[in-house]
């Protein structure tokens, strides 16, 4: 189930909750240890499905913490119209777990309300320290 934190735009999930990442394991399972620090992403699109995700649940604190320090933006705002509602990956070069770069091509789907809208993006990843970080993403109009 899906609720607001009140006074905020988070969005939560019980670990019982599927994953908004597409990968049709439940939260808890997926992307819900990486979210908490439990576990670090193994591979590039480990890394993009649980910032999908974050996007989801508008966790910026995720979302700033997995963005490389070169690029990453001092703060974060996340819109609270913008509800993220699917991911689909359409391809990847390297990113696995012994590669020290990667990229993902993904479309993400979202509702505002003005409509429905698709976010194609190309994003490069790097791999430090035996952690995946964003670096930075090609955005298709």
């Amino acid at each position: 189930m899906v609720t607001k934190d009140p006074g905020e735009t988070r969005v939560t999930l019980s670990d019982d909750d599927r994953c908004p990442c597409g990968s049709g394991d439940p939260y808890g399972r997926c992307c819900g240890p990486l979210h908490r620090g439990e576990a670090v992403a193994p591979t590039a699109e480990r890394l993009m499905r649980s910032r999908f995700t974050a996007f989801v649940l508008h966790d910026a604190r995720y979302l700033l913490a997995t963005w490389h320090p070169t690029t990453r933006p001092p703060r974060l705002h996340l819109d609270a119209d913008v509800r993220w509602q699917r991911l689909l990956i359409l391809g990847r070069s390297g990113g696995g777990p012994f590669d020290a770069d990667g990229t993902v091509e993904f479309e993400a789907i979202f509702r505002t309300p003005d409509g429905r809208g698709v976010q194609h993006e190309n994003s490069r990843f790097v791999r430090e320290d035996g952690r995946w970080f964003y670096v930075s993403g090609v955005v298709d109009d």
